[in-house]
């Protein structure tokens, strides 16, 4: 089976200015040359921008592309492998990994390879994840699901579609937001990537052309472009009338590439959390009959809603299957719960299952049950889980006003976090160097396509207030360690 590779240009393209990361404009940064590139390679692995198990160009490749010399890339990669961030076999290519001992729960983070070296820990805070912890009900939820398994025993225990009393619970909060449905018209997943993968694979053909509302979740931008779809940005505009999507731009997109699909985050878009009015989910459904376009409306986050009117379901504006959405326990409960499901109708669901049978076979039943435990309680877990992002959220925003007060937020009707601006095109240095004053961060680009996005950075508030005020002053930190001249707009930048 042949390696993906990444190309020496696309490399170069996004490690952008990895060896001014820590100097300023103009200036090179003091660290030897492999160890910057080495630094800026790890960024992009976290970061998903170098997916894990695709090749890196070969050495001389890179190092032209570059302008450095072989010794240089030689090095990075020796410093990377010596890391784990790279795995090497006998006569293969270098492919992208993650060190064994690099966890996501807060426990114990990835450092950057500069820490690595010197000695010492660097207590840190992730900031790279939106996503609160369990809620004490979690336990209980299990527990019930345990009590429950028996009547499951008896069967092969997979089920493709999901079990009877997940699907009605799922319906039935469907219902209740104004939107009729059928537990035959839920799949349950496993997780909304998961949904969104399938629906892709169904949807989509290679060099299709799929709608994404700009910025987006990273991941779905990946999944695009892992089916060898073409991800077509159109930019959210937190001023725009339409509270931040502009539809003119959604249908003018859609009729000059003809494009089948779009993958739409209406109901607190990651990551700015913005919430598309009603006016705008009736036009956006009115453009998808219009152009024959199918809108995956991705709904994790709809239950984290802290400000503003609550909006009816974008499907409930749909008048056939112009519209799907995926929906996820993920956010709404726990990341660890990957539970999901998509709401169709029967003759899509039909052709899912196929799609899905060459994947996986079904969702594990335990984690369905714990889910109808929790789906059965939503509203007291949820109230009180909006209560601490509310709080958070504000706690965030002080720090923020207190120790960056260039810094201008965008703050959203709801969602897990802020997208935030920065003074200067400097996200990916930041990200760069944050590591080593004690923060993890998602740079800007991640969430964009074609390199947008580097005044930019999603700052989640999932954290303890005491942790996020924490990060803001490593952040701080981070960010007057860039350059003396760091909140200095820099000159336009190049496409690279």
């Amino acid at each position: 089976m042949a390696i993906r590779v990444i190309s020496a240009a696309s490399l170069t393209r996004d490690l952008g200015r990895w060896r001014q990361d820590e100097a300023g404009e103009g200036r090179r940064t003091s660290r030897p040359a492999y160890l910057a590139l080495a630094e800026g390679i790890r960024l992009l692995i976290h970061d998903g921008r170098a997916p894990l198990g695709v090749a890196l160009p070969s050495e001389r490749d890179l190092a032209t592309a570059l302008g450095v010399s072989r010794t240089t890339v030689t090095s990075a990669y020796a410093l990377l492998r010596e890391h784990g961030y790279l795995i090497s076999r006998q006569g293969s290519r270098s492919t992208v990994a993650l060190p064994t001992d690099v966890k996501h729960d807060g426990t114990k983070p990835a450092r950057s390879i500069l820490a690595m070296m010197l000695p010492g820990e660097v207590p840190t805070i992730d900031l790279t994840y939106a996503a609160m912890s369990a809620p004490p009900e979690m336990s209980d939820a299990y527990a019930a699901a345990l009590q429950g398994l028996p009547i499951y025993l008896g069967t092969h225990g997979m089920d493709p579609v999901g079990i009877a009393p997940l699907r009605e619970a799922i319906a039935r909060r469907y219902t209740a937001r104004g939107l009729p449905t059928d537990p035959d018209q839920i799949l349950v997943t496993l997780g909304a990537q998961h949904g969104l993968r399938l629906l892709l694979n169904v949807l989509t053909a290679p060099a299709e052309r799929v709608l994404i509302d700009h910025p987006s979740y990273p991941n779905a931008i990946e999944a695009i472009r892992d089916v060898g779809a073409r991800p077509v940005p159109v930019p959210l505009r937190p001023e725009h009338p339409a509270a931040g999507w502009d539809l003119d731009g959604i249908r003018s997109a859609a009729r000059q590439t003809a494009a089948s699909t779009a993958y739409l985050v209406p109901d607190f878009n990651n990551p700015t959390g913005l919430l598309m009015d009603g006016a705008g989910r009736a036009d956006l459904a009115a453009i998808a009959r219009e152009t024959r376009m199918t809108v995956i409306v991705d709904e994790s986050m709809v239950d984290q809603q802290l400000d503003g009117e609550t909006q009816p379901a974008a499907a409930a504006f749909a008048r056939g299957s112009e519209i799907v959405t995926i929906g996820s326990a993920s956010k709404s409960f726990w990341g660890g719960l990957r539970v999901g499901w998509i709401r169709a109708n029967q003759t899509l669901i039909g052709k899912l299952l196929g799609t899905r049978s060459t994947v996986d076979l079904g969702t594990p039943v335990m984690d369905q049950l714990a889910t109808t435990y929790l789906l059965e309680r939503a509203d007291t877990i949820l109230a009180r889980r909006r209560d601490q992002l509310h709080s958070r959220r504000a706690a965030l925003l002080d720090a923020l006003a207190e120790e960056l007060p260039d810094w201008r937020a965008v703050e959203g009707a709801g969602g897990m976090s802020l997208w935030v601006q920065l003074p200067a095109p400097v996200s990916t240095a930041l990200a760069a160097t944050a590591p080593n004053h004690g923060v993890l961060l998602a740079a800007g680009p991640r969430f964009g396509v074609q390199g947008a996005f580097e005044r930019f950075l999603r700052l989640p508030f999932t954290h303890e207030e005491s942790d996020l005020r924490l990060a803001v002053k490593s952040m701080a930190a981070a960010y007057s360690a860039l350059t003396p001249h760091a909140a200095e707009p820099l000159a336009p930048l190049t496409c690279y």
